[in-house]
């Protein structure tokens, strides 16, 4: 394995050995029970190992001079989507002999969130947190426009937008009522997926913004927001609602569905638990369940002067045993509370399975919320991980944002942006397979 330069990666891994030094991690600033019950683990697992978390959220310039400065953290923790451009730029390192030194069991880890941080052949990430998308819906809205919970989850098209446009409504040309949202543009690899289609190729080399199921899927997705006035109108009155309170868009019967990430639920138990709710997976033109993968993920900046810590602690925060912890933790505080626990989904598949048996029964809906989670969980795609994530998201974004806007046709958006994306791609593998050289 040729890293070169400031990749190369000298440190004599062993999961007998005892550690010390110092350890700073960048990018983890969790402090609820989750968060706080693992680090606690794992800082015991590390021994003699002093740890400081830098404060703040994951600032990747800054990142990027510390590193450049010959000054950066022992342990960066990421979002899965950032890591390829970090690799590319030489920032991170990869982690072969590190998941070997300290026998990092990766067949633990879920398949799509292992591929999202694989390049080259090499490992540039240890996977954490899964996020996953499930159908939200409000059941006595759907009810009263005579519409059910399969015509709202993707799985045909022309019933949700039917759907959308009978669940819209508005008070003096003002929208009171957001029948469907589309959740643009954060979900179009969703919506692209369901219709059978691919904004990148498996290899992560080839773009495919102008596929026609592409621009079927942003059409479609668009679509739903011109029958309710236009995305402009959407996002105002959605950007008013009390999204983390018990003045949401469920609780206050104003908007009628849309697919959400599961944490949401647990939000939603939480702040409104006589909220109306019914919940199915999203699902593809088929009928079968889909969900777009992302999440987080370790990784050992390149010039780190404790390489050893920042692999044991990878290994340590993401094992069965932290993530155990961590469920007894959330469990114990909701059973205090009086509330039901609804589960963690995590990049490790066996602590998933057995988080799951720890789940309490809140009664429904919000049982078949938990289900529908688990089951999407099971039925995961991601974005092929490439050396230009950063710079191919963001012409993807750009050009759904120039169609919302209507700057732009979808046909006009996508073929500008496969052009950008292309670019971007076939830069950042040159650049990449010349480090690896």
């Amino acid at each position: 394995m040729g890293t070169g330069g400031a990749g190369a990666d000298d440190a004599e891994y062993d999961p007998d050995a005892e550690l010390s030094g110092e350890l700073s991690v960048m990018g983890f600033s969790g402090v609820d029970e989750v968060a706080t019950s693992r680090v606690e683990y794992t800082e015991a697992e590390l021994g003699d190992v002093d740890v400081e978390l830098i404060e703040g959220d994951l600032d990747i310039q800054q990142f990027l001079s510390a590193v450049a400065s010959g000054q950066p953290p022992e342990l960066l923790y990421a979002d899965r989507d950032q890591v390829g451009s970090l690799a590319a730029r030489g920032a991170i390192i990869p982690l072969d002999r590190c998941i070997e030194g300290e026998s990092i069991d990766m067949d633990q880890f879920r398949e799509a969130a292992v591929d999202q941080v694989t390049l080259n052949g090499h490992v540039y990430g240890i996977p954490e947190f899964n996020q996953v998308q499930v159908t939200m819906a409000n059941a006595s809205l759907l009810q009263a426009a005579g519409v059910a919970i399969e015509d709202v989850n993707g799985s045909d098209r022309e019933a949700m937008s039917e759907a959308n446009r009978v669940l819209t409504k508005s008070n003096g040309g003002s929208l009171s009522v957001i029948g469907v949202d589309s959740k643009l543009p954060e979900f179009l690899p969703l919506w692209v997926a369901g219709a059978g289609g691919a904004l990148l190729s498996d290899d992560g080399r080839t773009a495919m913004l102008d596929s026609p199921e592409v621009v079927e899927s942003l059409t479609w997705a668009v679509g739903i927001y011109e029958d309710q006035g236009g995305f402009s109108a959407v996002k105002a009155f959605r950007d008013s609602a009390d999204f983390f309170g018990a003045g949401n868009q469920f609780a206050t019967n104003v908007l009628g569905a849309m697919p959400m990430e599961q944490w949401y639920i647990n939000v939603l138990n939480e702040v409104s638990p006589d909220a109306p709710m019914a919940f199915d997976t999203v699902r593809d033109t088929s009928g079968e369940p889909i969900a777009y993968a992302s999440g987080s993920a370790w990784a050992i900046p390149s010039g780190t002067e404790n390489a050893e810590a920042a692999c044991r602690w990878a290994k340590a925060m993401t094992s069965v045993d932290a993530w155990r912890t961590a469920a007894d933790a959330r469990l114990a505080l909701r059973e205090e509370e009086g509330k039901p626990f609804t589960g963690i989904l995590t990049g490790n598949s066996v602590a998933d399975e057995e988080i799951k048996g720890m789940v309490t029964s809140g009664g429904e809906p919000w049982d078949s919320g938990i289900e529908a989670m688990y089951e999407a969980n099971d039925h995961t795609f991601s974005l092929p991980a490439n050396p230009a994530d950063a710079e191919f998201e963001q012409a993807v974004q750009d050009a759904v944002n120039s169609v919302l806007n209507g700057e732009a046709t979808p046909e006009e958006a996508l073929a500008d942006a496969q052009q950008t994306a292309q670019k971007a791609l076939d830069e950042g593998w040159e650049t990449l397979e010349s480090r690896d050289e």
